[in-house]
């Protein structure tokens, strides 16, 4: 994918991978951000025309200072839905980025085409508590994000040579940035009272999770159809939390066809 840097009125600097033709998908990264492999993307952009833009305080986005609340980071969303030039893009989130497209979605119901909530961050089940990724070191992620925890290992360092300390302290040192970032809207929980707004939502819908996610596990989709009663509801089998980067072949046809790609 090419990549761009946009800015915000708000001014926060924003880099944006950019491929393909065709209808508008804008895709929203979770709290790990994007992996150094992005195959689901690369796939996508074969289907239709795919803005992926990194948070601030990710990759080489800049303005992290600017967001403080869930308002915040919804308004920045639509901010960079505007630098972009892009009208009623289909609106793809996966965990942290689920709960800020929803909370977008909730603004503007009628500014999204289509709504596809990847296992979204939001809600929160008493009887069924998030684990805290704040309490963990980066190399304990992957036990909770994948189905296979080894090859997910592998794609969350995208081969990083554990023996070149310079390397694995860049890595530690960004990985503080970005959970800085994220803990803005997940910590101590991830509850910023969406709930409370889901109700504004008259959006097209798709909620897709992995059939053995840990960390949000399946008891939370069937809350969210209960909050958007109108959202159809996939579920893959042999995936945990990372659908998109376990199962890139069968999110690419979903997304595809809700886009109208």
């Amino acid at each position: 994918m090419n990549t761009t840097t946009i800015k915000t009125k708000r001014g926060a600097r924003v880099r944006v991978h950019h491929a393909g033709k065709g209808a508008p998908l804008i895709f929203l990264h979770g709290a790990v951000g994007l992996l150094p492999e992005n195959r689901f993307l690369d796939r996508l952009a074969e289907r239709c025309e795919v803005f992926a833009p990194e948070l601030p305080g990710y990759g080489e986005s800049t303005g992290e200072e600017l967001l403080d609340d869930m308002l915040d980071f919804a308004l920045h969303g639509w901010d960079v839905v505007g630098a972009l030039g892009v009208e009623k893009p289909t609106l793809v989130g996966h965990s942290m980025g689920g709960m800020i497209a929803a909370e977008m979605a909730c603004i503007a119901p009628n500014d999204v085409h289509h709504l596809a909530l990847i296992a979204p961050a939001g809600l929160w089940l008493a009887e069924h508590p998030i684990a805290d990724l704040f309490a963990m070191l980066p190399f304990e992620f992957a036990r909770l994000l994948f189905h296979d925890p080894v090859a997910g290992a592998a794609l969350l360092t995208g081969g990083l040579d554990f023996s070149n300390l310079e390397a694995v302290g860049a890595f530690y040192i960004n990985n503080a940035r970005q959970m800085g970032v994220a803990g803005k809207l997940l910590f101590p929980i991830p509850n910023r009272g969406l709930a409370k707004r889901l109700y504004r939502l008259t959006t097209p819908a798709t909620l897709i999770w992995g059939e053995n996610d840990k960390l949000i596990p399946l008891a939370y989709a069937e809350r969210w159809k209960q909050l958007v009663p109108q959202a159809q509801l996939r579920v893959v089998a042999g995936a945990g939390h990372m659908v998109p980067y376990e199962k890139a072949e069968a999110l690419v046809s979903w997304l595809a066809e809700i886009s109208g790609a």
